[in-house]
């Protein structure tokens, strides 16, 4: 068994070592014709799997992080940085601060005067773009950043770590597209929101047509139908019955007759004002001018309140004054 392995892997070796011989002088020309080509991974072709730097590179991938770049809005030129300082506050090394720009009326204004990283300390985790609340801090691709001193030039200020956003979702694609609709979506909350609510209108029902008044069992001089009282109306809707469709009860129609019958009398046997005053209940008995000697009030309620109708009823002896037995 480790005979025949070992075997197997010094033939492997060997296949290698052959083709870098018979493959690699096809790629001559072709590196020769780009002399700065990116080869999607080391092992891709047969033959020679050294990287021949800086002829030639690996493709980088898209979650690569380096140092951080400030993102800047490529059609307007606004900072998406609003100098909140949160990347300054979660960096463990502490290797950026920055400087809060100030309005005219001494007002904290949302962007950055000045931002700066020190490049010499930063160990790029990415904590800086993790925890950006706008999006405006990733992590760059360039990492051919060399210098021949490390004190001014590895100091890195806003100018040199901005860059566009066309930038960025050239170098980042898949990410670009992802935050894109997020932000989209978010967009439209916000515009449905603060779009005023239009209520439905609510259907306008049909008014009712009116029908005849209820009328009582009476007739009016004309002929027509006369109509209930509202009191009437009141007490047969009370006893669950309807105005007009019902037949009015036989105490409710002796009430109104009897009201119909007196019609210049009030409650209490004094004339009612404004309406037309009819002759006035009398005892029986005869004035000096030979006319009847009215009712009165006092009696009339007395009557009333025993169920009998003055002028109507006889006047119980009772109630007769004095000397008109």
């Amino acid at each position: 068994m480790f005979g025949s392995g070992v075997l197997r892997g010094m033939l492997v070796t060997l296949r290698h070592f052959v083709e870098t011989y018979t493959e690699d002088p096809r790629r001559v020309k072709a590196r020769a014709a780009t002399p700065n080509a990116v080869r999607q991974t080391p092992n891709d072709a047969r033959g020679l799997f050294t990287v021949q730097y800086p002829e030639e590179k690996l493709a980088i991938p898209e979650r690569f992080r380096f140092y951080p770049m400030l993102i800047v809005d490529g059609t307007t030129g606004q900072d998406w940085c609003t100098s909140c300082g949160i990347c300054a506050k979660v960096c463990p090394p502490q290797c950026i601060w920055i400087v809060r720009g100030t309005q005219p009326n001494g007002k904290p204004k949302p962007e950055p005067e000045e931002f700066y990283l020190d490049t010499t300390i930063c160990m790029q985790c990415g904590y800086c773009a993790e925890f950006c609340p706008f999006d405006a801090i990733k992590m760059n691709h360039d990492y051919e950043l060399s210098a021949y001193e490390r004190h001014e030039s590895a100091i890195y200020n806003k100018e040199m770590l901005s860059v566009t956003t066309t930038f960025y979702a050239r170098t980042h694609p898949r990410a670009w597209a992802e935050e894109s609709a997020v932000r989209a979506e978010k967009e439209a909350r916000d515009k449905a929101k603060a779009a005023p609510a239009t209520p439905a209108p609510a259907p306008v029902a049909a008014a009712p047509a009116p029908g005849p008044a209820p009328t009582g069992a009476a007739s009016t001089p004309s002929g027509k139908p006369k109509p209930i009282s509202g009191k009437v109306a009141k007490a047969m809707r009370e006893r669950g019955l309807t105005p007009g469709v019902d037949p009015i009860p036989a105490d409710l129609l002796a009430a109104t007759e009897t009201a119909a019958a007196a019609p210049g009398q009030a409650q209490a046997g004094l004339p009612q004002a404004g309406l037309p005053q009819g002759p006035a209940p009398t005892t029986g008995a005869t004035l000096p001018s030979g006319k009847p000697k009215p009712i009165s009030g006092k009696v009339a309620k007395a009557m009333r309140e025993r169920g009998l109708t003055p002028g109507v009823d006889p006047i119980p002896a009772d109630l007769l004054p004095p000397g008109e037995g």
